[in-house]
């Protein structure tokens, strides 16, 4: 199994060369800048969500681009996981520590963009 790319970078001579095509924190930047990586992190900021209540959030992801993308972002260490022995299991997702962090400034942009887009017509 490959090294988890959530490592606490202390010592900064020991900086991450995000513009090598081997860096693991380019590919954790690749998963969350993904045209679904972004909506995921938007929409489990402040709730944890099942499986279909992510897909229902998240108006035109498909179930298999939800699944990739939870994959890639659980693998990353931003989404944790949770599967309840039920049948059918129940499968819920949440933000680690790690992707609140991550999901905080997009949250930030987003503020920032729909202040200043101009009102939406009601036609």
């Amino acid at each position: 199994m490959t090294e988890s790319a959530q490592l606490n970078q202390t010592d900064p001579q020991k900086r991450y060369d995000v513009l090598h095509t081997e860096c693991a924190a380019r590919d954790v930047v690749d998963h969350v800048t993904s045209r679904w990586g972004v909506w995921v992190l938007i929409s489990l900021r402040s709730n944890d969500l099942r499986f279909y209540e992510l897909r229902d959030s998240i108006q035109g992801i498909s179930e298999k681009m939800l699944a990739q993308t939870l994959r890639a972002l659980v693998q990353d260490g931003l989404v944790w996981r949770e599967v309840e022995p039920t049948t059918p299991p129940q499968v819920t997702y949440g933000l680690t520590e790690f992707g609140r962090d991550v999901g905080e400034p997009l949250t930030e942009l987003f503020d920032r963009i729909t202040r200043r887009l101009p009102p939406r017509s009601t036609d």
